[in-house]
């Protein structure tokens, strides 16, 4: 088999030509790193690996860093439940978001495996950060330059979110939680625009999800500045979807992409399992 990339639209590339159930030679971490890199995000179809081989593939990446708010798999800790059954309404990760941005060094990337799938719905969207800073105004940009801004876990997953009620049904029915940890975890900040660390490219650096104001700004203007930042960068151009079929399997980079999963598959039943990868400080 000879491993080829292909992009994927607008957003993200395609893996081909690998079978992870077997392992990836040097060479082939060597391109799949340098196609997650420049794209933020990399698909692989037809896959099947099983919960040991998906935690092995991970730590190709990095140390794995184990979710505390969502749902474990019972036999396997490193791997964080991502499901919505037939009765229930709310999924996870149904708003624009990147992960653990809440954490003082944030995570490298996270690997999403396709294990039960709706018969229809159930895509997933990811948005380019790269695209979205290298399209910002110049009067934007200026506003950005040298910015830093707060991202929260309590925000969300706290006893008493302080901005919105976010995933109420996920939290009623246990599949995200863990309100006693994120109650003692400090908010964090981050520089508003990044260098990244692997690909040197500049990208904005705030989400939707998590991030909470802007450093040095009343609340009433750091609130104008994210909301004009969230309209610029969920433009459809820097956005595309990814349609997931049996085998498939998602590796982003959380510095350099957001995603949202699409809620449009009731009465069906989804299972995904995410594993987080660790990663270190932002510039």
């Amino acid at each position: 088999m000879t491993i080829e990339i292909r992009r994927h639209g607008r957003v993200g590339a395609e893996v081909l030509g690998v079978d992870l159930a077997r392992g990836l030679s040097p060479d082939e971490i060597a391109v799949t790193r340098a196609a997650f890199a420049e794209h933020g995000v990399v698909f692989f179809r037809d896959q099947e690996i099983d919960e040991t081989q998906h935690i092995a593939f991970a730590r190709l990446w990095g140390e794995i860093n184990i979710n505390r708010f969502f749902a474990a798999h019972p036999r396997y800790p490193e791997i964080a439940l991502v499901v919505k059954e037939p009765h229930q309404r709310d999924n996870i990760g149904g708003g624009w978001h990147t992960d653990h941005s809440y954490d003082a060094e944030p995570a490298l990337g996270s690997v999403l495996v396709a294990r039960e799938l709706p018969e229809n719905g159930g895509a997933t969207a990811f948005a380019s950060m790269y695209l979205a800073h290298d399209a910002l105004p110049g009067r934007l940009r200026s506003q950005l330059e040298g910015k830093s801004a707060v991202h929260s876990a309590r925000h969300v997953f706290g006893s008493q979110p302080y901005a919105y009620e976010a995933d109420r049904d996920t939290r009623r029915d246990g599949r995200v939680g863990n309100a006693t940890a994120a109650d003692v975890l400090s908010d964090v900040v981050h520089p508003v625009v990044i260098t990244h660390p692997l690909s040197g490219r500049r990208a904005i650096y705030v989400n939707p999800g998590f991030t909470t104001k802007i450093v040095g700004l009343s609340d009433e203007a750091s609130r104008a500045l994210l909301d004009e930042v969230f309209e610029h960068t969920l433009n459809s151009a820097f956005a595309e979807d990814f349609h997931w079929q049996p085998g498939s399997i998602a590796l982003w980079d959380n510095r350099a992409t957001w995603h949202y999963a699409y809620n449009d598959y009731h009465g069906q039943r989804r299972e995904m399992h995410r594993i987080t990868i660790a990663g270190g400080p932002l510039a």
